[in-house]
Formats: structure tokens, sequence, C-alpha cells
């Protein structure tokens, strides 16, 4: 297959570490080749700059400035031993794709804005590679929400002209994408938490686990849904509101937790884990039930949620009629759908060729995303 080759960098609102994934991009903008991928965890030190960063403090600007000097080294980092593992030199890439790091979302706040960090213009100098990075701010700047921005990719990649299909990315946000084949027709949206709370709950119960996540939903597999707790967290307006909407873990976090039920030291560890599994499982069924046009046959799902077994049984019992399956059934690693993604943004920003749905944000026209930056 003809192309060039590109890398794509994403470090999504779980906020666990960052994917690189290295493609081939036809010029067509099909069938896109993963050729390499590698990932890394975050050092414990930035981990928490950055968990700081998605909470007000007086001091925001000092940290985020030293927080995106070294999330961009580490980008640099993993980009240059990504490189090293395939035998290339910095000259075989055509491009960076780099997302960044979201520390704050406002779509709808007055005025509206996005906040990611990865100085892109170190990210270049370290590597020798051009970078195309910033991809949301021109969407808001169009009256848009800037997220979600994976449904053009999706569509590119995954629609099928034979039925209807959808793409549910269960990253730290739930993302659904209706792919009924056509890109005009193509909808997308946040549907509320996916596993930003499950980790952060996690993480206050069992401060000392060697892992910062409920691995395999084992916690969450010991406790009981209470449908109180649940009918008051999904009385929340964000889950009533049609689309075009997007949100983050500075709006779904454990301080919204506790605004919702008060204080979180009277619950049961496994009961609100399991509730906060069907909390995600509800929220996006309904989301499925009452804003897409009709309801898909198979559902595709990305994201590290992909990998929580109990996360997938509640869904499959809210939607038995759909079938769900990974996007592995489709030939891509769940884990690396949305750094491949940036990879296809980042070739779309080369070419002058826009890179969003305004049907998906809301932004009153489509655009070339992101700025290119330069490593001479």
């Amino acid at each position: 297959m003809n192309g060039e080759l590109f890398i794509g960098l994403m470090s999504g609102t779980s906020m666990d570490g960052i994917d690189a994934v290295l493609v081939k991009v036809p010029a067509d903008d099909s069938s896109l080749q993963l050729l390499a991928h590698r990932h890394q965890s975050f050092p414990s030190e930035l981990s928490r700059q950055l968990h700081d960063l998605c909470r007000a403090r007086h001091d925001d600007l000092h940290h985020w400035a030293i927080a995106d000097q070294q999330f961009a080294r580490l980008c640099a980092d993993l980009v240059n031993r990504l490189l090293a593992d395939q035998g290339l030199a910095a000259d075989a890439i055509r491009a960076i794709g780099s997302h960044g790091q979201t520390v704050r979302h406002q779509p709808d706040a007055s005025p509206a804005y996005t906040l990611q960090l990865g100085d892109p213009n170190r990210l270049a100098t370290l590597t020798g590679i051009a970078v195309v990075a910033d991809f949301r701010r021109k969407d808001i700047a169009l009256g848009g929400q800037g997220a979600p921005l994976v449904p053009a990719f999706h569509h590119a990649l995954f629609a099928s002209p034979e039925a209807p299909r959808a793409v549910l990315n269960l990253g730290g946000i739930a993302n659904v994408t209706w792919l009924p084949g056509d890109r005009e027709s193509v909808l997308g949206f946040d549907t509320g938490p996916a596993n930003t709370l499950l980790d952060q709950w996690y993480q206050r119960c069992y401060p000392d686990s060697l892992s910062d996540y409920d691995t395999n939903g084992e916690l969450a597999s010991l406790g009981r849904v209470d449908a109180r707790i649940l009918e008051t967290l999904l009385s929340d307006p964000y889950f009533h509101r049609p689309p075009p909407k997007s949100t983050g873990r500075d709006a779904f976090n454990l301080n919204w937790l506790a605004q919702q039920l008060g204080d979180l030291d009277q619950f049961d560890a496994a009961d609100m884990q399991a509730t906060l599994v069907e909390l995600t499982a509800e929220s996006v069924s309904r989301a499925l039930k009452d804003w897409l046009p009709a309801r898909p046959g198979t559902v595709y799902v990305a994201g590290g949620g992909a990998f929580n077994p109990v996360l997938m049984q509640a869904l499959t019992r809210n939607l038995p009629e759909c079938h769900w399956h990974s996007t592995q059934k489709l030939g891509i690693h769940p884990q690396h759908v949305e750094a491949m993604a940036f990879a296809w943004l980042a070739q779309r920003y080369l070419q002058r060729l826009p890179g969003n749905l305004p049907a998906v944000t809301g932004a009153s026209r489509s655009a070339v995303l992101g700025g290119l930056y330069l490593p001479d």
C-alpha cells in the first residue's frame, strides 16, 4: 500500500499515559495500516501534576507551564523509542499528530475554551519531526464543542454502506459515533463519564494499591447497584441535553459525586463502584435510544473500558438487542483507535482537508484543524 508514515499521540481523559502509533496513511484516507505502537505510563510526579491541573488552583499558570514542557519531553522520548524500535530515522516520518493532554474543557463557558498541554514546539525540536497539534480550538472558535473529533475518523475507517453501526469509545469520558454509511449523516457526542469516575473512586478507596484502576472490574463485581443513587446521578442535566454536546473530567469527578450525594465516606466501596459502572452503561444506553436516528445493530467498543468485563456485561444487559464487539473485530485494537485518529488528522491538516464534522460538534462550518510546528 502506497502512503506516507505518520505518528499519532493520544492521552485521554483517563490520564493513565500516552499511546503512540506508527501508521501508513494513503492519500485517499482509506485502509490506514497500523505498523507499530508503544505506550508510556506517566511518571508519578507528572501524573500528580496533571490531576492537580484539573482542579482550580491559585498558581495554575506556573504548574501548567511546567507540566506543558514535561509532557512534551515524555512524548518526544516515546516517539524516539518507537522510531528506534522500528529502525527508522526522523526524516522517514511525514508528521506527528499530537493531541496533547486536556486539562480543562469548557465548551459552554462564555467565551468557550479548551486547554491541552504538551508544547508542540518542544516536541518538534526534540524529535526533528514536524508536529501538527492544537486540533480542538478552531472548532470552538467556529461555535462548536471542539469534541468529539474522532467521528470523522470513525467514518473513514469503520463505516459500512451495508448497515448502520455505532462506535463507542470508553475512555475517561464515553463518546458515541453513529455511522449510517455516508459522511454527511454521521453523528457523535459525549454521553458522560466512563473510566474517569471509576478510576477516581477506586484510587480514593485504595490509595496504596499497585493499580490505579479496578482491574477487570473486580471491585465492581463484588458490589450491588444502588438504584436510588443511580437515579440521583442520572438526574444531572448533562444526560438530558440533546447533542451536540461534550464534557470532561472537570465536569465529572469526585467533587461532582460529592455534590450529588453528600459525604462519600458513607458509601461502601464495592457498591459505589458497581453503581458507577451502571451509571456509564445506563447513560450510554439512554443516549443510544434517545439521540440516534435508529438503534444500531452492532456497537464496536474502543478505549480502556472495552477491557472491563463488568462494564461490557452491563452494556449488553441494558441494550441486549445490539451486538457488542470491540474494534478488534474490525482489525483495530481498542487501545489504538484514538492515537490513529490523530495521525489521520495530521494528514488531513497537511492536505488542507477539514477534520471536523459540524453535525457532530455544532461548529458553523467544517474546517482544517490544528497548527503546524516545524523542528527547524
